[in-house]
């Protein structure tokens, strides 16, 4: 898992502007960005820069800001 998140940061510090929360257009990407020949690594590449994507843009809650704020 750690090979995963390493090449999928790596690839994310030089393209982070081409993707989104779609894990079927982030697959799209990653075969135009990288050379990935085996299609199950491609896929939990996609899917880990998926997740890192869509746990980025959620709003931070009401309860963990109350909890910083103290």
């Amino acid at each position: 898992m750690e090979h995963v998140r390493r090449i999928s940061m790596q690839i994310l510090e030089n393209h982070r502007n081409l993707f989104t929360d779609d894990f079927d257009k982030n697959k799209a990407v990653l075969n135009q960005v990288a050379v990935i020949r085996s299609k199950q690594l491609r896929n939990k590449i996609a899917g880990y820069i998926t997740n890192f994507v869509k746990e980025e843009g959620k709003p931070i809650s009401e309860e963990s800001s109350l909890k910083e704020a103290e």
